[in-house]
C-alpha cells in the first residue's frame, strides 16, 4: 500500500486533522460544568481526547461520573456545543494549502468523521469546506462508524474512486483502522488530539509529524 504515488482521492477525518475543534468542545463541556455544579474540566487533558468524540470527552472531563451518567449528559452537551457553534474552530495552518494543491491538480478529497452530521456539515461550513468537498460521510450517515471500514468505502463510492489508489489521514487510531480495512493507504496526522495514542505503533502506512510533512505524504511536492 505504502507504495502508491499520486492518489486518486484523499479522505481526512475532520477533528484534530483538518480542524483545531478543542476550544468550543472544551467550552461547551465547561458550560454543562457550571449547569451541573461541577468544577472545571482540565482544558488540555480534554483537549487530547476530541477525537474520541462526545463520549470520551464527558469521561475525561467527568471522570468519576458513571457511564449511566455520561450517556444522560451526553444529548444536553451535543445541544451546548451546538449552541455555541464553531466561533473558535480553524483549519490548522497549512491545511489550506494542501486542500488548494489538491483542487488544483484534479484529486478529488472528502471528510470520513464519527461526529454526527447534524454538528458535522455545520463545522464543514464554517471552514468554508462544505462546497469543496467532495463527500462527507459523518457518523450517522450509515449504521457502522469508525473503525468499521464501511465509511471509508462509501466515501470512495461517492467519489468514484477505488479504495486502494485512496488516502485516509487521521489522528486516531480508529482513522488508520478504518483505512487499512477498506483498503486505503493510511497517514497517521501526529499533529492531531492522538487520544493518548502514539501514532507510530498504529501501523500506518506513512506518518506525517506535522502538516508540514503531509504534504511529501501526499506526493504533492
Amino acid at each position: 500500500m505504502s507504495e502508491l504515488r499520486v492518489p486518486q482521492a484523499v479522505l481526512f477525518d475532520l477533528d484534530g486533522t483538518l480542524a483545531d475543534s478543542a476550544p468550543d468542545l472544551v467550552a461547551a463541556l465547561a458550560t454543562l460544568c457550571v449547569e451541573i455544579r461541577h468544577s472545571a474540566p482540565d482544558p488540555v487533558a480534554v483537549s487530547r481526547v476530541v477525537s474520541a468524540g462526545g463520549r470520551a470527552i464527558l469521561r475525561c472531563g467527568l471522570p468519576e461520573f458513571a457511564e449511566a451518567r455520561i450517556e444522560q449528559l451526553l444529548p444536553r452537551y451535543l445541544d451546548l456545543y451546538a449552541e455555541r457553534g464553531n466561533v473558535s474552530t480553524a483549519l490548522y495552518a497549512g491545511i489550506e494549502s494542501i486542500l488548494g494543491d489538491l483542487d488544483a491538480q484534479g484529486i478529488v478529497w472528502g471528510v470520513v468523521t464519527n461526529k454526527v452530521g447534524w454538528l458535522a456539515a455545520p463545522m464543514m461550513d464554517h471552514l468554508g469546506l462544505g462546497a469543496r468537498c467532495g463527500a462527507l460521510v459523518a457518523g450517522d450517515t450509515l449504521p457502522k462508524r469508525k473503525p468499521d471500514p464501511d465509511p471509508v468505502l462509501h466515501a470512495c463510492a461517492l467519489l468514484k474512486v477505488d479504495p486502494e489508489k485512496t488516502l485516509f489521514v487521521g489522528d486516531d487510531l480508529r482513522d488508520i483502522e478504518a483505512g487499512r480495512a477498506a483498503g486505503a493507504v493510511t497517514v497517521a496526522a501526529a499533529w492531531g488530539y492522538l487520544n493518548g495514542g502514539d501514532p507510530y505503533a498504529w501501523g500506518a502506512d506513512r506518518v506525517a509529524a506535522s502538516v508540514a510533512a503531509l504534504r511529501p505524504c501526499l506526493r504533492l511536492d
